[in-house]
Formats: structure tokens, C-alpha cells, sequence
């Protein structure tokens, strides 16, 4: 489980750079970004912040994720 003080920090690679880049957890194994609505799976408890891994969900809906979140490849 991801501590909460760290999932309030956490702020979208991309969004971040002119918004706030709020970041929402979902099925207990992803952060979907509020504003462009990248999704950015948590393998292990390490959520996975690379652009290239939320560029891939972008089009997925949040109910559509798989659980658990695919590893990297």
C-alpha cells in the first residue's frame, strides 16, 4: 500500500509543468491524472511516474485498468 503522505506529493510528470497535476488512486494500483487523464500503474508499491507509462493508458478507461498494473516492459 502506498503511504498517503507520498500519494499527496505525487503530481503528473506532464500536467505538473503548468497545472497542479493532481493525481487520483484507483483500484489500488494506479494514479490517473485529473487533467489529462494519463494513468500511471503502481507495480510493487512503486508507482511508475515515466511519461511513456501513462502515455499508454491515456486512452483506457479507469474502469478498463487491469488489476494488478502490468510491469513495466
Amino acid at each position: 500500500m502506498i503511504n498517503q503522505d507520498l500519494l499527496e506529493l505525487l503530481r503528473c510528470p506532464v500536467c505538473v509543468k503548468e497545472k497542479e497535476g493532481r493525481l487520483q488512486f484507483v483500484k489500488d494500483t494506479w494514479l490517473v491524472c485529473e487533467e489529462c487523464g494519463r494513468k500511471y500503474p503502481i507495480v510493487e508499491d512503486i508507482p511508475v511516474m515515466l511519461i511513456t507509462e501513462g502515455d499508454k493508458w491515456v486512452e483506457t478507461k479507469p474502469s478498463d485498468l487491469p488489476v494488478p498494473a502490468p510491469r513495466p516492459a
